[in-house]
């Protein structure tokens, strides 16, 4: 009899046991939330800042004149000079204002006319007031330049007795250029620029004798950043 009894009692309960497994099984299985992986962040090097350096370079040109017909000069030479100008970054955009004034070498001469006296052309200094836009790869910054040159042309008769004219002439500047921070503020920078200061008369009236003067110039310059912050964070 007690026999019974427990056979139907385990029976009984594994009547009672079926449906709250069954139950069991169709409730969903909460997962662990999840956050994601942590946004990492990488710091980039900001050129926000005023800036001032020194440069040197080599410049090389034309210098065509009407009178004796047909004169060409081709002066080249080696300039030097200091450079000051601000920066302002927008994200990878790096928008620029900068001036410089440089000493110039840069003169050559020609035998004129048939030989008989000297045709010289110089420019004994050269300003530029430019705008600057880059894009910055962390310290590397490729850029276009351009606006306004500023500088004094001379153009010389050298015969028995020498003859010559000068004249400050504002012209225009373009070029670009490549700029690297590489130590904390300081920056290195190498740049090419086309100038072209139009042209004067330098006859004795009544003979009109237009000297024009253009000139490429490759130039390396080393700048210090003294304002603005370092580092930018994305």
């Amino acid at each position: 009899m007690t026999f019974k009894l427990i056979k139907a009692g385990v029976a009984a309960m594994t009547l009672l046991a079926v449906p709250v497994a069954a139950q069991a099984a169709d409730m969903p299985i909460k997962s662990p939330y999840y956050k994601g992986a942590p946004r990492s962040i990488v710091s980039y090097y900001n050129w926000t800042g005023l800036y001032a350096g020194v440069n040197v370079g080599y410049g090389f040109g034309t210098s065509n004149w009407d009178f004796p017909p047909g004169t060409g000069i081709k002066p080249k030479g080696f300039m030097a000079g200091g450079t000051l100008g601000y920066n302002w970054q927008s994200g990878a955009i790096v928008y620029g204002l900068e001036g410089d004034f440089d000493w110039s070498n840069v003169k050559g001469d020609v035998g004129c006319p048939a030989g008989l006296a000297v045709c010289e052309a110089s420019s004994p200094w050269l300003a530029t007031f430019r705008g600057r836009v880059g894009y910055a790869m962390d310290r590397w910054l490729p850029y276009v330049t351009g606006g306004a040159a500023y500088g004094k042309v001379k153009a010389s008769l050298v015969a028995a007795t020498t003859d010559s004219v000068s004249k400050n002439q504002l012209g225009w500047t373009i070029g670009g250029g490549l700029e690297h921070a590489f130590m904390g503020n300081w920056t290195a920078k190498l740049e090419y620029l086309y100038v072209d200061l139009g042209s004067f008369n330098a006859g004795i009236a009544p003979v009109v004798n237009n000297v024009s003067f253009k000139e490429s110039i490759v130039r390396a310059g080393i700048n210090y950043k003294f304002s603005g912050p370092i580092f930018s964070r994305y």
